[in-house]
């Protein structure tokens, strides 16, 4: 017997594979887009109320693969709404993606991007490649450019391990849904300008996934300290910047304690930064 519950189509109207057709099909309502009208009331005026914002996030090259890195604050005009914001996600086991915008698109977009690669695994039997991936993520950054236009402005950027081509790529993003693949580094949020000169100065391709740790916490701190909407180490909450390696052996988050012990080292002196192995 046929569950009722799910949907069914002609072999014309078939979605495939792509779990943003399939969810304009069946409920339109739940994308991204849609998130406008949740937070503004009839008759409002054009301007974005103060929504939580996400600040700076960094994703840096090295040797085998990618280190991405963002601080946990979320502000909301000249408040904090939010102190331990996770805007670095994993999309799927070989790639993940750092948010920069509007707190709840953003948020939103991730979980169906997560949704569409699990989706489309599922429904092909093998991953979609790392340049599809990010072809499909700027769909949905382009997707959601009537809200951008209106102030809730997305920009990711998105990472990963290409297995074809054995290196990590990174890639970034504008408002309209632009795609541009960086060949080193990228950075993005309102501190992304001090972020991006840090690691400007510190790297070099033969950084290894230990140093581009290092390079993307200091480059945080460095952030925190030139712009107010930028989260810096909170020794005492205990609130450090969520950091993750993607590489051949795919996404994995650095524990609290790791990122603990490599902020205390860096805040203790630039020379100490680079002496703590990796430990994830």
């Amino acid at each position: 017997m046929q569950d009722s519950s799910l949907p069914f189509f002609a072999t014309s109207m078939d979605p495939g594979p792509s779990f943003m057709d399939l969810l304009r099909r069946v409920q339109p309502n739940a994308l991204a887009t849609s998130t406008l009208d949740s937070v503004r009331s009839p008759g409002s005026s054009n301007q974005a109320p103060d929504i939580p914002h996400g600040t700076t996030v960094v994703a840096i090259r090295f040797a085998g693969g990618v280190v991405m890195a963002g601080d946990r604050r979320a502000t909301a005009g000249y408040s904090i709404a939010g102190r331990r914001m996770e805007k670095v996600q994993a999309a799927d086991d070989y790639s993940g993606v750092a948010i920069a915008g509007s707190a709840g698109p953003a948020i939103e977009m991730i979980r169906l991007f997560q949704t569409q690669l699990e989706h489309y695994e599922k429904v092909q039997g093998d991953q979609l490649s790392l340049e599809g991936k990010a072809n499909q993520l700027s769909h949905m950054v382009r997707a959601n450019l009537p809200a951008a236009m209106q102030g809730f402005v997305v920009v990711p950027i998105f990472a990963g391990f290409d297995h074809a081509k054995n290196a990590g790529r990174v890639f970034t993003y504008d408002a309209t849904g632009g795609r541009y693949e960086e060949l080193d580094y990228a950075t993005t949020g309102s501190g992304s300008i001090h972020a991006r000169n840090w690691v400007k100065g510190g790297w070099n391709d033969a950084l290894s996934a230990d140093d581009a740790v290092a390079l993307a916490i200091r480059s945080l701190f460095a952030a925190a300290d030139e712009d107010v909407a930028t989260g810096g180490p909170d020794l005492v909450r205990r609130i450090y910047p969520t950091v993750a390696i993607i590489d051949a052996d795919g996404y994995r988050s650095l524990t609290d304690d790791d990122i603990e012990a490599r902020s205390q080292a860096l805040l203790g002196g630039p020379e100490r930064g680079g002496e703590r192995g990796e430990n994830s």
